[in-house]
């Protein structure tokens, strides 16, 4: 993987994302200047139409400017229009070409030929045309807006990498850039240091965080012949380590791949309004030849102009300007009630396939669990207080970063213990400590420890496996080489995440636990939780494999995560969930952020994408039925009874209706309680 070009595409990527909504606000600003005075001039006089020569140049010269807007600000909806002509096909763009395009032609014919055309029927369409273009231009800019840069998570994972690495060559020790770094290079990486390729250990000890892979809080022990991962970050000891995967082979990279991969393979979801579209072009074009067949068969003289009007009226009143802003207005008013929940949605994409899932597949830590080791048990084995065992484990661990020290020293904290003098301290890498309090001898860590040491342990086996069976670690604490008490620290399930998965399963979703950890403790966590299946002990492409499967079972699939080891399976997912408060790779691999890192913002978002869904489906009923009450009359059934052709104001009104319609119903979005759902 080349780093400057990769950085530079996605660099790219983001400023062309950025051009196009500058033009699509540009594509609005221009129509909408020449829409509004006209559509403000048409309603406030009620009248245009074309009875003098004066008026003829004015409205030749509108005619000119309406082209000139439909050529710059509508140019992409032609095109489309012809691209799913080729396909035989018919798309929200072949609705906007058709009416637009025929409120154009229609009008120049009114303009230059004003006696060809019946008096009732001649006035022009340039405001219809000018006004569709521009709030359809807006809808696509609020998308564009709404729609997150899938690029960021990218861009985050290549930053994981450092950019230099500490080579040995001819015994001597020199900074190169990654991209120099070749297979067999010799690396030295110290204490707080990222690891920068993938190697096997050579020489040192240390723990390395690998929670970028695994999930797992817990910092491995790495030794010689041990594997390093590159992005990882080095904790404690010194290392020197032989490079064996550089370059685009190394597991981050792999992880990269993966996620674009599954970025560019999620189909976007089908536009309601494109799937409408299909249906209504073909109909109302039907209807347009019928009522110019009827007219030239049965209307009076002329009857090839009536014929021309009716056709072509029908045309234009088919197209609502509302369209472009139902679902647009839905999705921001969705967007901003999802955002009260504490729940971030970066695209109206997912904010409608959310309300489809049918499979949540969940991460274990950090996801259900709260992510960081905290002691929930101490067992005195002889008469020491819970207190004087926690104050001297504390005052052993209180020069250690390592995770359960840390946990020991938080509880302590908690409990506003003082800490004890410590005399001879050790710490024995893999094992534990040991030092000596008022001359008692004190040992605190794991069962290599014990038995080094010889204590006896074998009284309480019953107790640790009990321990062990519910995905807690034991400690061991030892005084004067007797068992004296075991301290238990585990990664406790969140408050909140057992009524939250029951309220997925009461909407009838399939919830699913993924994890890295071993059988015995998912399986441990997953009873807790009330969740019947479980995949354990996987790998970060593993867990999009694990999206994919369900996928293939014809299941619409959500996938909830933290880590930078979920971003595959978060971009592979039909809507991926980041949990706020975990990895910004992740966060940005998601399409669905919850701030509260709460797993009630699930059944939240999933509830208010329900609404949404359910007020666009509104909307676009509300943009069509004006316009389809106006088709009838456009095609001029009303002509035999009152004489009347569709009259301008008429279909002014139904365009303006339609559009206030629209904005009224998603502004109901408001109201909703999603907790009530």
């Amino acid at each position: 993987m080349n780093r400057a070009t990769e950085q530079e595409v996605l660099e790219e990527k983001s400023k062309a994302d950025v051009e196009h909504y500058k033009q699509l606000i540009r594509n609005m600003t221009v129509a909408l200047g020449l829409g509004v005075p006209l559509m403000i001039y048409g309603l406030w006089t009620g009248d245009m139409s074309v009875s003098s020569t004066l008026e003829q140049i004015a409205w030749l010269i509108v005619g000119l400017l309406t082209l000139a807007v439909m050529v710059y600000s509508g140019k992409h909806f032609y095109l489309g229009a012809w691209k799913s002509l080729q396909h035989h096909s018919a798309t929200m763009d072949t609705l906007i070409a058709l009416g637009t395009g025929a409120a154009w032609l229609y009008s120049m014919v009114v303009v230059l030929l004003p006696s060809s055309v019946p008096e009732m029927a001649s006035h022009v369409y340039f405001e219809a045309t000018t006004m569709i273009i521009g709030l359809i231009n807006l809808g696509l800019a609020l998308e564009l807006r709404a729609r997150g840069k899938t690029s960021e998570a990218i861009k985050r994972l290549v930053g994981l990498q450092p950019k230099t690495a500490r080579v040995i060559r001819n015994d001597k020790e020199i900074d190169i850039p990654i991209e120099y770094v070749q297979l067999n290079d010799i690396i030295r990486v110290r204490p707080g240091e990222k690891i920068p390729v993938d190697g096997v250990v050579k020489e040192g000890n240390t723990t390395v965080d690998e929670s970028m892979l695994s999930g797992e809080p817990m910092p491995v022990e790495k030794g010689i012949g041990d594997e390093v991962v590159g992005g990882t970050l080095n904790k404690h000891g010194t290392v020197l380590f032989i490079t064996t995967r550089v370059g685009k082979d190394t597991a981050l990279a792999h992880i990269i791949s993966m996620v674009k991969r599954a970025q560019n393979s999620k189909p976007p979801i089908g536009r309601l309004a494109d799937v409408i579209s299909a249906y209504f072009v073909p109909t109302v074009m039907i209807i347009s030849v019928l009522s110019a067949l009827v007219w030239l068969n049965f209307g009076p003289d002329p009857v090839l102009a009536f014929a021309l009007v009716s056709a072509m009226t029908v045309l234009i009143i088919a197209c609502p300007c509302a369209l472009g802003l139902a679902t647009p207005m839905s999705v921001m008013v969705g967007v901003g009630k999802a955002a009260e929940a504490g729940v971030l949605m970066r695209n109206g994409e997912a904010l409608q396939t959310a309300s489809k899932i049918t499979t949540m597949m969940l991460d274990k830590t950090g996801t259900i669990t709260q992510g960081a080791p905290k002691v929930t048990d101490i067992i005195a084995l002889n008469d020491m207080s819970e207190e004087t065992i926690l104050q001297l484990a504390a005052s052993l661990e209180s020069g250690s970063e390592h995770p359960l020290a840390v946990a020991i020293m938080e509880t302590a904290t908690e409990r506003n213990l003082s800490l004890k003098k410590i005399d001879a301290f050790k710490a024995i890498t893999g094992h534990g400590v040991e030092a000596s309090c008022n001359n008692n001898q004190l040992l605190l860590g794991n069962e290599k420890l014990m038995r080094a040491k010889n204590v006896n342990i074998d009284a309480v086996k019953d107790q640790v496996d009990t321990l062990a069976s519910e995905a807690k670690t034991a400690i061991y604490f030892a005084v004067n080489e007797n068992i004296s008490a075991i301290l238990a620290v585990a990664d406790p399930i969140k408050d909140d995440a057992i009524s939250a998965i029951q309220r997925l399963q009461k909407n009838n979703i399939r919830v699913v636990m993924v994890t890295g950890d071993n059988q015995a403790t998912a399986a441990a966590v997953a009873e807790k939780v009330g969740i019947s299946e479980f995949f354990a002990e996987v790998l970060p492409e593993e867990k999009a494999e694990k999206v994919a499967f369900l996928q293939q079972q014809g299941e619409i699939v959500g996938m909830t995560g933290d880590g930078i080891n979920d971003a595959p399976a978060l971009a592979k997912a039909h809507v991926g969930f980041a949990i706020g408060t975990g990895t910004d790779v992740a966060i940005e691999s998601a399409d669905v952020t919850l701030m509260r890192g709460s797993l009630h913002g699930l059944a939240d978002a999933i509830a208010i994408s329900k609404a949404t869904l359910k007020n666009i489906k509104q909307n676009l009923l509300g943009a069509f039925i004006y316009n389809i009450a106006g088709i009838p009359v456009a095609a001029g059934v009303l002509y035999p009874l009152w004489g009347m052709l569709l009259n301008p104001v008429i279909a002014g009104a139904a365009m303006a209706f339609s559009s206030v319609t629209v904005v009224t119903n998603a502004n109901r979005l408001r109201l909703f309680k999603a907790q009530d759902n």
